[in-house]
């Protein structure tokens, strides 16, 4: 009995063995030889990807052709996520950041943290957002309060870099926090370097065994001829932020791109981005690629031409620097010889200005230029360039020209005559007091100074001198109402439609001072008629007012962009026309009235120092702001030729105290566009001899002028 039961277990057990083996032949069977070719064939299929192709990005001209944010043709170092294994990215990472600082290149390097002097981690000054967006869920994952030292070591841990030092530690978390960041993958290749040298591609390639993944690519890369003529108009790029990403994605737009941050780069992103082009990639189960094939070849941008003069920004930069240096030098002379008894106040303080030209035909811009202003080029290549910038107390990063608010002072007393003469406020022959008091609010104790005793006089007079009295009364017979109805026809205090980012300004009066939580007197009323009061407006706009007026009241909309063409230049895709925006409403005997009293400015008015042997006809006003504790604001406007307008300026020295520099800025752009100053090679202005007139003075970079002798043009604004 138990012999056979051992016997039937054997034989169980067999069966048993002998299904298992027949259920794994069977398998067997069907894979190998039923359905062996389908799973080949599914073991084989090649899995695509498609990958973007960069456009080369349009370039940005002068009005002549110049290059201004051209390309040149580079090298860069990308990551391939085919060929880059996961286990070896640190390393390679690591030999790759060694040989570019080896050889003085650089590489994208966006982490906002640094190594101290103390070898501790600490986040660089002026990154907030930065900062704010690493210590997000997405990378570092810590909470907003956290260290630098603590975002490092998540960041170490994340990325499993291991054995490094702290220094070298930071340069790859630097890398790989930014190719997490630009979704670095098989259709996302991600590029270490922008530029680099044709010898340092040779060197990857020779050692690409050693370098999985770092391949090299032909690229465009920016560049500046001139990285300090216009980086306020010209802009930035920069990688594209997440908002911007969320915003711009369905636009075509991947993680990794780069996109205008600011200026003609961001306002004209559209037209200079050109479109991408698509390649797919097929790559085999084990990930080795199989083939490439170019879907779509990219489109080059388009070539924005600019309204601006190189020659005449050129010259306008230097001047505004020389006449904010020459002023500070001035001032702190007056201030140690107490003039006027007075040991501050004389533009010792002046650290900032800005000026725009434009073409009174069509409201072009020529130039706009503002003081203190930076290079394009290291501010893009070096961060501690950047990091100075913004920690500078004068605050170059800001564009003065088109977004810098300043009280005006007298130079809007020509549009106050004409709203007045328009609305029947005063006529041309009304004589009202000129005196160096304005008594009509005396009986509340408040007696308005004003310089110059000329007795009863008439508008033009009034102009001619700058005598606030006059102005005083006429800002009180007028009224804020019709005043300011008048300001905004002549485009100030409203934005007047260029192309960039502007300033609207501020425009005085009951609507502002009650959104501001103040109340609006009679008094604020005559203080605005010359200039004072809240009013503030930017360059741009005194500018576009004085060429309104140099255009018989005609307001048209300034603009920067010329025409757009193809990447070739061969083709135009649009051109700007001049577009009429208001026309101020005032009778041509008024405006003839007041321009002529603007060219007397410059014959015998406060402007006379400087303008009044001139070889070109000039029509202007000056004015000066009180700033108190400050000195003055002083600013300047005119038009050229005064019988047939070409251009018209304007000028403000932020706490310049005297017209002298101020004027002298405006001297320098006449003589750029009529007589073709230029930039010498030393730096220095100069006029080329054939024209007869010799540059002077601050203008030309040397501190001038006798403070006494000056006090024409500085003390009646």
């Amino acid at each position: 009995m138990d012999k056979l039961k051992g016997f039937s277990r054997y034989w169980a057990m067999g069966l048993i063995i002998f299904v298992i083996m027949a259920v794994y032949t069977l398998r067997l069977v069907n894979w190998q030889i039923l359905n062996g070719a389908s799973f080949l064939k599914e073991a084989d299929k090649l899995r695509p990807s498609t990958v973007v192709m960069d456009a080369a990005r349009g370039e940005i001209l002068d009005a002549n052709g110049v290059g201004l944010a051209v390309n040149k043709t580079g090298y860069a170092i990308v990551f391939d996520r085919v060929y880059m294994k996961s286990e070896t990215q640190n390393n390679t990472i690591h030999q790759l950041i060694q040989l570019l600082n080896q050889r003085g290149e650089k590489w994208t390097d966006i982490l906002p943290i640094k190594l101290n002097a103390k070898g501790q981690y600490e986040f660089i000054s002026g990154m907030d957002k930065e900062i704010a967006t690493l210590k997000s869920a997405d990378y570092a994952n810590v909470n907003s309060y956290a260290t630098a030292d603590l975002c490092m070591a998540h960041l170490i841990e994340k990325y499993k870099v291991t054995g490094y030092e702290a220094a070298q530690a930071r340069d790859i978390v630097s890398v790989r926090y930014n190719m997490t960041k630009s979704a670095f993958g098989i259709s996302a290749p991600y590029t270490f370097a922008e530029d680099v040298s044709r010898d340092t591609i040779a060197i990857i390639s020779e050692n690409s065994s050693l370098l999985p993944g770092a391949t090299g690519k032909v690229t465009t890369v920016r560049q500046y001829p001139n990285g300090s003529l216009m980086p306020h108009i010209l802009g930035t790029i920069g990688s594209i932020s997440r908002e911007e990403y969320d915003e711009l994605k369905d636009k075509g737009y991947a993680f990794n791109d780069r996109l205008g941050k600011s200026g003609v780069e961001q306002a004209f992103e559209s037209m200079l981005r050109g479109k991408a082009g698509e390649k797919v990639v097929e790559t085999t189960n084990t990930g080795a690629l199989a083939a490439e094939t170019v879907k779509t070849a990219p489109v080059s941008g388009s070539t924005v031409y600019l309204t601006v003069d190189s020659k005449i920004q050129s010259v306008l930069n230097v001047s505004l620097a020389n006449n904010v240096k020459a002023t500070q030098a001035n001032g702190r002379k007056l201030s140690a010889q107490r003039y006027k008894g007075m040991s501050s106040g004389h533009g010792e303080d002046c650290v900032a200005g800005a000026a725009v030209v434009l073409r009174v035909k069509d409201f072009s811009v020529l130039a706009a230029s503002t003081y203190p202003t930076y290079d394009l080029t290291e501010y893009l290549n070096d961060t501690n360039y950047y990091t100075s910038l913004i920690n500078n107390k004068d605050k170059p990063l800001i564009d003065r020209a088109f977004n810098g608010v300043f009280t005006p002072g007298s130079v809007v007393k020509p549009y106050v005559a004409l709203a007045a003469l328009q609305e029947k406020a005063i006529t041309t022959s009304t004589r009202l007091e000129g005196n160096s008091k304005y008594t009509r609010f005396a009986d509340t104790g408040l007696v308005l100074g004003s310089i110059g005793n000329y007795g009863m006089i008439t508008a033009n007079y009034a102009i001619q001198k700058s005598s606030n009295s006059f102005f005083y009364e006429v800002g009180h017979r007028l009224g804020i109402t019709d005043m300011n109805l008048y300001a905004k026809r002549f485009g100030l205090g409203v934005k007047t439609g260029i192309e960039l980012h502007e300033s609207a300004g501020i425009l005085a009066g009951r609507e502002e001072r009650v959104a501001s939580g103040g109340s609006w007197y009679d008094a604020d009323t005559v203080e605005a008629a010359v200039g004072q009061s809240d009013n503030q407006f930017t360059p741009l706009q005194l500018a576009t007012y004085v060429a309104t007026v140099a255009n018989n009241g005609v307001r048209l909309k300034p603009h920067l962009v010329g025409k757009v063409t193809d990447y070739s230049r061969k083709n135009v895709l649009s051109q700007t026309a001049a577009e009429t925006v208001d026309n101020i409403g005032v009778s041509q005997s008024y405006l003839d009235y007041v321009k002529a009293a603007m060219r007397s400015v410059a014959t015998g008015g406060t402007a006379s120092s400087t303008f009044k042997n001139y070889g070109i006809a000039i029509a202007a006003k000056t004015g000066t702001a009180v700033q108190t504790p400050h000195s003055d604001n002083v600013t300047f406007v005119a038009f050229a030729p005064y019988d047939n307008p070409e251009i018209a300026v304007a000028v403000v020295l932020e706490r310049g105290a005297t017209s002298m520099y101020c004027n002298a800025v405006a001297k320098d752009i006449f003589d750029a566009y009529f007589y073709g100053k230029t930039v010498g090679a030393d730096g220095s202005l100069v006029i080329p001899s054939a024209s007869g007139t010799a540059s002077s003075g601050a203008s030309s970079g040397t501190e001038s002028g006798n403070p006494s002798s000056s006090s024409t043009g500085s003390s009646a604004d």
